[in-house]
């Protein structure tokens, strides 16, 4: 079974949907009953037109699911008839779907949570990790957005914003996490800067193209993490780093300046040092100070203690970051890597064990408890 096909038609299959006149919520229900019948189904008899197979049989779904509710049976007044098996519309609907569940009758936060879930194919876990709030909460504010555009028809999709945001995380858990999203995102974002004319659009898109041009040298044959100071730039495609560097310059010049743009700033500056050695730590600095003012993000203040350590020294960075929070995500990670740089290796390993029973995928657990051990190997020498 071709999982990567599924998740690459759910969204066509979603937007043919509602565009037929289901409901949103009800739309999600039916193309998950369909993938389900198609992971029993295809493996024994394959479609010859998936595409059309899944708009088929989630129609049909939709359909009994509707005639079965009595308090929905208004809505057998407007259904098309059940569309014959055949060749799927070959139009893209994914980028609309997103402006779509970022409807005005939602919060930004809500909007994008339920983007991420029937959308972008994120688990709620995955999803309640980003925000840094427990899946049970996550789960809620899904099923509340879920309920909120049950009764609402799509004729007012959502802002730019909205759908930046949820291009970011989507990215953010393609290029970190155990789903491969990373690309998809890239060519939503390539698609909303060819149809909006906006700095933050570019400046994502630039974001985007910086880190995913590092991609290669991030991980090692046996798939552990190698830190930034310690991959391969011989690896890093640079044609793609010099298309988020044009992209970025040509937003910055529009002094508009936005967090994505801030942030490419700082990618840009990573990918454009010779070596670890030689980056200009200092106007890294400023560019994340220039974010905190943006975002007032605590997780941007923690990136920028790390910063401050390496312009100023690994003091100045525990300084930075003791005023912080210690519950934060990779706080203890950053806390180890300071003492380390600070020659305080006792402490430095015990943080990096403590951060390992924090990390929330395995790769990263696994390189934060072979730093801890590569300390201790150090200690009893």
């Amino acid at each position: 079974m071709n999982e990567s096909l599924l998740r690459s038609l759910t969204p066509s299959v979603l937007g043919i949907l509602v565009r037929r006149g289901a409901d949103f919520a009800a739309a999600e229900d039916a193309v998950q009953d369909a993938l389900v019948e198609a992971v029993r189904v295809w493996p024994a008899d394959p479609p010859r037109d998936p595409k059309g197979w899944l708009v088929t049989v989630a129609w049909r779904r939709f359909l009994d699911a509707t005639r079965a509710d009595v308090a929905r049976r208004r809505r057998e007044n407007v259904v098309d008839e059940e569309p014959t098996p055949g060749p799927a519309p070959a139009v893209d609907d994914t980028l609309q779907l997103y402006f779509l569940c970022a409807h005005p009758s939602l919060t930004p936060s809500s909007a994008v949570a339920l983007t991420l879930r029937a959308v972008g194919g994120l688990t709620t876990r995955q999803i309640a990790r980003a925000y840094l709030v427990p899946e049970a909460t996550m789960a809620q504010r899904i099923s509340r957005a879920k309920r909120a555009v049950s009764a609402v028809r799509f004729d007012q999709p959502g802002d730019v914003a909205t759908v930046l945001r949820v291009l970011y995380l989507v990215f953010n858990e393609g290029y970190s996490g155990d789903v491969d999203l990373a690309a998809e995102a890239i060519r939503l974002t390539r698609q909303l800067a060819a149809q909006v004319d906006h700095p933050e659009v570019a400046g994502l898109l630039a974001l985007m193209l910086l880190h995913h041009a590092r991609r290669a040298a991030r991980t090692a044959s046996d798939g552990s993490l190698v830190p930034l100071a310690e991959q391969d730039r011989g690896r890093w495609d640079t044609g793609t780093i010099a298309e988020g560097i044009g992209i970025l310059q040509t937003a910055l010049a529009r002094d508009r300046l936005g967090e994505y743009q801030a942030q490419a700033a700082i990618a840009a500056l990573h990918a454009d040092a010779p070596s670890a050695a030689e980056t200009d730590w200092v106007q890294i600095v400023e560019w994340y100070d220039e974010l905190a003012r943006l975002t007032d993000s605590p997780v941007v203040r923690l990136n920028r203690a790390v910063a401050v350590g390496e312009a100023d020294g690994p003091r100045a960075g525990l300084a930075a970051l003791a005023e912080l929070d210690d519950s934060l995500p990779r706080h203890s990670a950053a806390a180890a890597y300071l003492h380390e740089r600070d020659g305080d290796l006792a402490t430095a390993a015990r943080l990096y064990a403590e951060a390992a029973r924090k990390a929330a995928d395995l790769a990263e657990r696994d390189h934060l408890t072979r730093q801890a051990a590569r300390l201790n190997v150090r200690r009893r020498r």
